[in-house]
């Protein structure tokens, strides 16, 4: 009797090393294969779906779920039973799915408290994997925003450059333009081609003034302004379009909003600029709604439309200077690259929401008192 007992534990040790050797192989392979930079993340998933049930003590019952962010993965051939273990996965403080096994309704089987335990450290694994994803992804995000900012930087060197070579010889066609008007005797013909001179140097003029803007050459005046006031006066000149083009324009505005600390002029220039664009997104009408709030150190504005909208590759070039999709009577790809470069001489953000057909809406946030 004591012969058979002995036998009998040395088969239960034996079987139990057996599973323990099957349950640290898992880790370790998962381990190799999360350190393997030549596998995408969906190709570390399948690898992955296939080395955890081979560590179960019935492989060929073993059916694997895996969710993550609200996505499936799952083994091969995958049946559901009514025998189930199940682990959270979580990264970041944040429950990023689960690991699921099945035991096969035909295997009459049943899992083991060491089985649930190696999912729990499959959990662990998985949730590192998912936690250094996110970091590589910030990074790759990092390293696009500070090209982005350098190619600003740039751009905004030769345009000041451009800027200032341009501005004395146009200054000197307006004045031979208007002097030409009153000093001469001019057919009248002649009289307005001179004049379309003018009006196309005046033009120019104001890109030169706009490309200036964009790399800060011009001083912002700052003064206490109230946003809701200088609201109603510039929509006031854009109502008219809007009402055209069968536009119904939306105002919501905080009461007893806060004063910031502005260039009123160049604040109405992003107004304008930003619900002009917002108005030639909708030329089967929508509705323009300019909405304001505060918040405990910032004033808070939105300008939303329902009109076309943008997908994403548009959305990375929103802020690049010259790339525009209107046509060349419609504009020059500078406006939203000089409201950026207005918001952030104002020390604030601004943020760009779309989608296409589900409209536009610019996120605008000011210091209430900038340093």
């Amino acid at each position: 009797m004591d012969y058979n007992n002995h036998a009998l534990s040395a088969a239960e040790t034996i079987f139990a090393l057996r599973e323990r050797v099957k349950e640290l192989t898992c880790l370790y392979k998962i381990t190799d294969l999360a350190n393997r930079s030549d596998l995408s993340f969906e190709e570390f998933m399948t690898q992955v779906l296939k080395v955890i049930p081979r560590s179960m003590q019935y492989p060929s019952a073993t059916g694997c779920r895996i969710q993550i962010d609200g996505k499936n993965y799952d083994s091969p051939d995958l049946e559901s039973g009514t025998e189930t273990i199940r682990v959270p996965i979580s990264a970041h403080n944040q429950v990023r799915g689960a690991i699921e096994l099945f035991y096969l309704d035909s295997a009459n089987v049943k899992f083991i408290p060491e089985e649930e335990q190696l999912l729990k450290g499959v959990a662990v694994q998985l949730a590192l994997v998912l936690e250094r994803k996110k970091v590589e992804e910030d990074g790759i995000k990092l390293q696009e925003q500070l090209r982005f900012a350098d190619r600003l930087a740039t751009i905004g060197q030769l345009s000041a450059g451009i800027a200032h070579e341009i501005s004395e010889p146009l200054s000197g066609i307006l004045e031979f333009g208007k002097r030409a008007k009153t000093l001469y005797q001019i057919p009248p013909e002649a009289e307005a081609e001179l004049q379309s001179i003018v009006a196309s140097a005046l033009h120019a003029r104001e890109v030169v003034r706009k490309l200036m803007l964009f790399a800060r050459q011009v001083p912002p005046k700052m003064r206490k302004i109230n946003l809701n006031k200088l609201i109603e006066e510039g929509l006031y000149f854009l109502e008219n379009s809007c009402v055209k083009q069968g536009i119904n324009l939306v105002r919501e505005l905080q009461d007893n909003l806060p004063d910031i600390v502005a260039d009123s002029s160049l604040m109405q220039q992003v107004l304008v600029n930003l619900s002009i664009n917002a108005i030639q997104a909708m030329p089967d009408g929508g509705i323009l709604t300019i909405r304001t709030s505060a918040a405990p150190e910032t004033v808070e504005l939105q300008i939303s439309d329902t009109g076309i909208g943008m997908d994403e590759e548009l959305l990375k070039k929103v802020f690049v200077p010259f790339f525009t999709t209107k046509d060349v009577e419609q504009g020059t790809g500078l406006g939203l690259p000089v409201v950026h470069g207005i918001i952030s001489a104002h020390q604030g953000s601004i943020r760009v929401e779309s989608s296409p057909e589900n409209g536009t809406t610019i996120h605008i946030s000011l210091k209430i008192n900038p340093l």
